[in-house]
Formats: structure tokens, sequence, C-alpha cells
């Protein structure tokens, strides 16, 4: 087992959809699919280590087993693809990018982008997140007790803040909330998972949304490109010490350190648009699901805020490492809502996982919504309880059990980067401010791309306390 049982007496079960008793029919599998492919989980899939399912022209192989998982991704990950699917929606504005490019291509964008993301590098970005978290906190300050937000919205316009102040620091341009909503509809359209997707039908055959698609894509090309002419003219006669040391300055002027090889124009925009794209929104969707988790649990509030309020007062560096309580906070939002809910590969050649043959063209899944609360692997996998990610207890965790941000080679580059700034952000809130759920409000998880609350998340602020509340009783919401 990856835990113990919990010896905080408070528990909580976040809402989440009630597993199906038996797996769902192909057309009502496609309506929920549609819908929420959360939904679509039956029952088995979190009690067996790998399951089989036959597809209308493929073997589907849904594998929560680590060592399984660790021949998938790590020991034999050549032999397993990106699916069609997954290119799909990777081809939409991100063709070029680190996050889908393959082989050379890959390997050089990674080794440019390195530097960036480098412990020291990410370190010294803590006072930015921190003074971001600041300006928030001035702003909700001045709304008054008792005002309602959608925090959701806020956290994304916190996380584009950050990016502008700190891997694009001449601003990403425009409106933050334009912007938003616009990301938030770019998400929906390539997150949608039809027939055609599961029948395997060529690209070439139009899905629904795709002109929704391309008006989206028109508006973020505008805003890179600004991005970009931008950061050239400053570029322009400037020496290397006196050039802004960013993302957008290593993307313009780092050449590959093995090949000496620039980045190509399309490979900026799509790397831009990546960072602007799944930099923020899996952020902000994290620091949403954790400042709802402690608004529904009153003990490990208290216990964040005694940690921000003693570490604050100290110096910025090395704070996000004195924010133990914190971190084990966010990465148990991260374990009960995974960003990317769900990762697949097609299987290249036969191969063995777990003792279940594959045989070649099989679609391999790995959903790490599923496998962060799989029977087998965790105990009490339902319930709230950060405990787990707290030093006495981490190390029990098997390694291939917990996937929030991937694992092996493409494992993602800005882990370290998310990690440092959702704790920084949300000690920083915490702090100052309760939340609870505003009147008639409904918390619901949705599968579009990242795994986001439906319909936002709209709560009401409160001056903070420090008064432990009576504990809540088990809940899970089902729908």
């Amino acid at each position: 087992m990856a835990d113990f049982e919990s010896e905080v007496l408070e528990t909580y079960c976040p809402p989440v959809p009630l597993p199906p008793a038996r797996r769902l029919r192909w057309f009502r599998l496609l309506a929920t699919l549609k819908r929420n492919p959360l939904e679509c989980w039956s029952d088995e899939f979190f009690r067996e280590p790998i399951v089989k399912v036959r597809l209308p022209f493929t073997d589907s192989v849904i594998v929560h087993e680590p060592s399984a998982i660790k021949r998938v991704l790590v020991d034999n990950a050549g032999n397993y693809r990106k699916d069609p699917i997954q290119r799909r929606i990777l081809a939409s504005g991100l063709a070029d990018g680190l996050l889908s490019a393959e082989g050379e291509r890959w390997e050089m964008q990674r080794r440019t982008l390195a530097p960036l993301f480098a412990r020291r590098t990410v370190a010294s970005f803590a006072s930015a997140m921190l003074e971001a978290s600041e300006r928030l906190a001035e702003r909700w300050s001045a709304l008054g007790p008792r005002a309602t937000i959608d925090v959701a919205a806020e956290m994304t316009l916190i996380t584009l803040n950050v990016l502008a102040r700190t891997i694009f620091s001449d601003g990403i341009g425009g409106d933050y909330d334009q912007f938003r909503v616009a990301m938030n509809a770019y998400f929906a359209v390539i997150g949608h998972i039809g027939a055609l997707d599961l029948l395997g039908v060529p690209q070439s055959v139009p899905r629904p949304g795709r002109r929704r698609l391309r008006q989206t894509m028109a508006y973020f090309e505008g805003i890179i490109d600004r991005i970009i002419e931008m950061r050239c003219r400053r570029l322009v006669g400037r020496p290397a010490g006196e050039a802004p040391s960013d993302l957008l300055t290593l993307l313009l002027r780092t050449p590959d350190p093995a090949t000496g090889r620039p980045m190509s124009r399309a490979e900026i925009r799509s790397n831009i648009l990546t960072f602007l794209s799944a930099g923020h929104e899996t952020t902000a969707n994290t620091l949403a699901w954790s400042m709802f988790l402690l608004s529904q649990a009153s003990q490990w509030r208290a216990r964040v805020r005694a940690e921000a309020a003693r570490e604050l007062a100290g110096p910025v560096e090395g704070l996000a490492d004195r924010l133990i309580v914190t971190r084990a906070v966010i990465e148990e939002a991260l374990r009960l809502y995974p960003p990317i809910a769900a990762l697949s590969r097609v299987a290249e050649a036969a191969d063995t996982l777990g003792g279940v043959a594959i045989r070649p063209r099989s679609l391999v899944v790995i959903a790490p919504y599923v496998l962060h609360r799989h029977r087998l692997l965790w105990t009490q996998p339902d319930l709230f309880d950060p405990s787990r990610f707290l030093p006495e207890r981490r190390a029990a965790i098997p390694r291939f059990a917990y996937l929030p941000f991937g694992v092996g080679p493409r494992i993602c580059i800005g882990a370290s980067f998310a990690l440092q700034e959702a704790t920084i952000v949300l000690a920083a809130l915490v702090q100052r401010f309760d939340m609870e759920l505003a009147p008639g409000a409904q918390v619901w998880p949705l599968q579009k791309i990242t795994l986001r609350p439906a319909g936002g998340l709209p709560m009401r602020l409160k001056p903070s306390v420090r008064d432990v509340q009576p504990a809540l009783h088990c809940r899970t919401q089902m729908g």
C-alpha cells in the first residue's frame, strides 16, 4: 500500500462521479465522452491493475499497474508512440513545440529550454510569484468582506500574471480576462473526443468546432506575433548580458547546445503557445482545486495558515522548500484532480505488460485520475488527506503510482516551476483569506483536456480566522 491510515481526525471526500458498476455500452459511452470523460470509468478500472477493452477496430488496454506503467513510459517507451487522438489535439497549434515534437526535434528543444527550468533559475522566480500573490490579495481585500469571486477565473488570471513577470517579462499583451475566455474555448474544442476519433477516421475529415478553433487560434497567433515582434525590437543591438533572461530570449537567441541550430519561427510560436496554455492552465486548476479543498477542511486550512504566517515572514530564498504542509496540500490536490486526467499510446510492436499480451497497434491508456484513486495502490483513495505527502510518508508512495506531471524522459519540463508557483500563491492567499462556497454552488470536476471545476468555482471571501471549526463528516457527491 502507498500510504497508512491517516492520523488526521478531519475527513472529507471531495466530489467525483460515482463509477458505474459495469462498463458503458457503445452509444452511452459516446454520449458520456462528449459530456464528461471522467464519468466513463467503471468500477473495475479502479480495482483491476490491467483491463482489456475491445474497441471497434483495435484493442484498448487500460494500465494502472506501476511496473507496467514504467515499461510503457520509460523502459520500452520507444515502442509506444502518441496515438492519433493525442496527435490531433497537439496539432492544434502545438505541433512544432516541445509538448508534441518527436525525435531529434524534441531533443533539441529540450536541451535549449532546460536552462530556464534549472532549480536555481526557478528559485529566482520566487519573489515575482510572491509579488503577484500580494497584488491579488490587495485586490481581493478592496472588494470587501463577503464578496463573491470565481476562484477558478481568479487563479487563471494570477498564473498569467506570474508568466508575465517571469518567463515572459515583457508581458503577454492584450486583456488577461479575454485571454482566459479564449483559452477556455480552446481547451473545450480540442478536448472533444467523438465517434470519429474512436473509429480512427482520418483527421482530414472535419470535426465539430473546427471553425471556432480557427478563430481562437487566430486570436492566439496575433498575441504571439506581437510578443515576438516586441522582443525582437528590444533585442536589436543588445549584447547577451543586457537581454532579458527569460523564455523569449532563450527561444530567440539560444541555439541548440549540441548542434548550434536555432529554433525555427514555427517552433518558437508553438512553444510560446505551449507555455501560455499548458503553462498556466494546469497550475490555475491545481490552485483552484487546492483552495476548494481547504475550504472544506478547516484543520488543514489552519495548518497551512500557521505555516504561511511563520515562513512568509522569513527570507524569500528557499521559501517554497519551507512550505512543507502547503506543498503537501498541493500534491494531494494533484492526486485527487490531476490536471491531465488521461494519456494514451499506441504499441508499435508486440509486448507484454504485467503478464498481459499487447498486440501491435493496441491502444494503451494510463489515466492519472484512475491511477491516483486505485484501490490496490492507495488507502482510502477518495479522502482528502495531504498527510500522504508529508516527508515522513511521501517515500512510501510507489514512484509510478503518482503521475501528475508524467514520468520518464518527457516528464513536464515546468514541473518544478508549477509546484513552486502553486505553493507560494496558495500560502500567501490562505494566510489572508478564508473562503466558503457561494450559496447554491455545485462543484463538479469536468475533463476538457485539463481537469477543471465545471462552471467555475464561486466562493465568498471572508476575513481569515485562526479558530479551527469542527471536523467535517466524509461525504462524496455523486452524479
